[in-house]
């Protein structure tokens, strides 16, 4: 851990809190000196709705984050706080674009996290929770939110053909917009999608971010991470989690 005038994150490992701690780790590994800390919050204990927490993000949901160095400034909604890092942290856009040097391609970065942030994330949310969590299952809500993550992902396919990363000419940039979509579809399968045969340049797009060491430290905040599930563990998982993310959706 850091010291007291670090960016402080306050997450639980999901995919929208690993996206703020993929950055985070991205931007510990890049740029000497750049420190953050950490701190869990309990979905079981429903710390997310605390009045303390509500005054960082009055939404109630992780992930968000104070900027001791700059005043404890709050930033809630994790693409809001991925381009708040960027933007203060990213000095020379290893990982993101200037607006005013790189206008274009700045837009083209928005355009992507929003795809991701409009679409991919609400869509796969809902699949997730019909298909795991919700207490009654309701086929309708099933297939049409596990439909409308196979056709996101498919848009996302055909972008990545001959391409390496979402945004930048020539095949690519790793950056920002890969951060921001790489945390839910890497979880395609907790969503119901049965498999990534249909979608070939995403799955390769997976395993290359996959295995960026700074990636593998950022999933593994704020705790470390098990091997993939069995199916009989997910289901095991999903019936243990269920009464307490009801709980924290309210």
């Amino acid at each position: 851990m850091s010291s007291s005038n670090t960016p402080l994150l306050y997450t639980v490992g999901t995919p929208n809190g690993h996206k703020a701690s993929i950055i985070l780790e991205e931007l510990k590994d890049a740029y000497a000196g750049f420190q953050y800390d950490f701190q869990k919050i309990s979905f079981q204990k429903n710390e997310q709705k605390e009045p303390w927490f509500l005054k960082i993000n009055p939404n109630g949901r992780i992930p968000a984050l104070v900027d001791r160095s700059r005043d404890n400034f709050a930033v809630f909604e994790s693409a809001a706080i991925l381009l708040y890092v960027a933007q203060h942290y990213d000095t020379e856009r290893k990982f993101s674009y200037d607006p005013v040097q790189d206008p274009d391609l700045y837009s083209e970065q928005l355009q992507w996290i929003f795809f991701t942030h409009g679409g991919i994330g609400p869509m796969q949310g809902q699949a997730n929770h019909f298909y795991r969590y919700a207490p009654e299952k309701i086929p309708y809500g099933i297939n049409r939110y596990i439909s409308e993550t196979k056709r996101l992902y498919s848009v996302l396919n055909d972008r990545l053909t001959d391409r390496d990363y979402l945004v930048g000419p020539g095949r690519g940039k790793y950056g920002l917009a890969d951060i921001n979509a790489f945390p839910w579809v890497r979880s395609w399968r907790w969503a119901g999608v049965d498999s990534l045969e249909a979608f070939p340049n995403v799955e390769a797009w997976l395993k290359r971010i996959s295995e960026r060491p700074q990636v593998k430290n950022g999933l593994n905040v704020p705790e470390p991470q098990g091997p993939p599930m069995t199916k009989e563990e997910e289901e095991k998982a999903a019936e243990e989690a269920r009464k307490w993310i009801l709980q924290a959706q309210k």
